[in-house]
């Protein structure tokens, strides 16, 4: 029951409304016992900065962002990380005990995580092809060259590809020719949420056994690009594992408290609405 002692969390995006951390994170409060809340708040571009402003004013006790707001709540925000100093975007937003901010990135510890769990990877000398230039993609960038990858991006703007590593052209030939020679393939853009079928862009040729694919968008039953590597036998890992450990890495910072990982996970794969 939420009552007037209720801590409040949350996410901010535009839109929100398809995110699963709520229900992840409401597990999780539950299973612990914590008198704390997580919700939504749908956030246009234009309000960015009121938004965090404002719910600072409120107590919100800790925020997630998401598309498109990752690198513009950074203008409102007391502190930075190290990690968000170098990625230049944040996806979690922590109290400063100032009636402000301070940003926090777990996307990049929560993606290396979920390739560890899923598919164990040497990435110290290995290729690979990041395709998105987003925040997501920022993040990613950052944990592979932790891990000594050498890390080509795609873009259609080739010019943020270009700030991020070496960038590819935007086009299917120059997608399957890159991904030919990676040993990770990773789409960190939003295509495949929406579509039932593969992007006409992305590569598909060039996954078989020896690659690992990663989508860091996340939906029921995997993108149908996901679908079409694992049946030329590529290892695939969809957007469900970072999803989780970048919002347990989160859930730590906030609330001090260990995850209840197995209970975050169970809540990601219920059916919602």
């Amino acid at each position: 029951m939420v009552s007037g002692a209720t801590r409040v969390t949350g996410i901010i995006g535009w839109p929100v409304a398809h995110s699963l951390s709520p229900a992840m994170h409401n597990a999780a409060f539950g299973a612990l016992g914590l008198d704390w809340a997580y919700v939504a708040f749908p956030v246009s571009p234009e309000r960015v900065s009121e938004a965090i402003r404002g719910l600072a004013a409120a107590g919100v006790a800790g925020l997630n962002v998401t598309i498109p707001h990752k690198q513009a709540v950074l203008d409102d925000c007391s502190a930075v990380s190290d990690a968000v100093a170098a990625i230049g975007a944040a996806n979690t937003l922590v109290p400063d005990g100032a009636g402000g901010w301070r940003a926090e990135n777990t996307d990049a510890a929560g993606f290396l995580r979920a390739l560890d769990e899923a598919a164990p990877l040497e990435l110290d000398g290995a290729s690979a092809l990041v395709i998105g230039a987003g925040g997501a993609a920022r993040a990613v960038v950052f944990a592979l060259r932790q891990r000594g990858a050498r890390v080509r991006v795609a873009n259609r703007t080739r010019a943020n590809a270009a700030a991020l590593g070496d960038p590819i052209e935007f086009s299917r030939p120059a997608l399957e020719e890159a991904a030919a020679q990676s040993a990770l393939v990773v789409n960190c853009t939003s295509l495949g949420l929406h579509d039932d079928g593969v992007p006409g862009v992305l590569p598909i040729d060039a996954l078989g056994p020896d690659r690992v694919v990663v989508d860091v968008v996340y939906r029921p039953g995997g993108t149908a690009w996901l679908g079409a590597a694992e049946a030329r036998g590529a290892r695939c890992v969809d957007g469900l594992g970072m999803l989780l450990h970048q919002g347990a890495a989160a859930f730590a910072q906030w609330t001090g408290q260990e995850p209840p990982i197995g209970v975050m996970r169970a809540a990601l794969m219920l059916p919602q609405g």
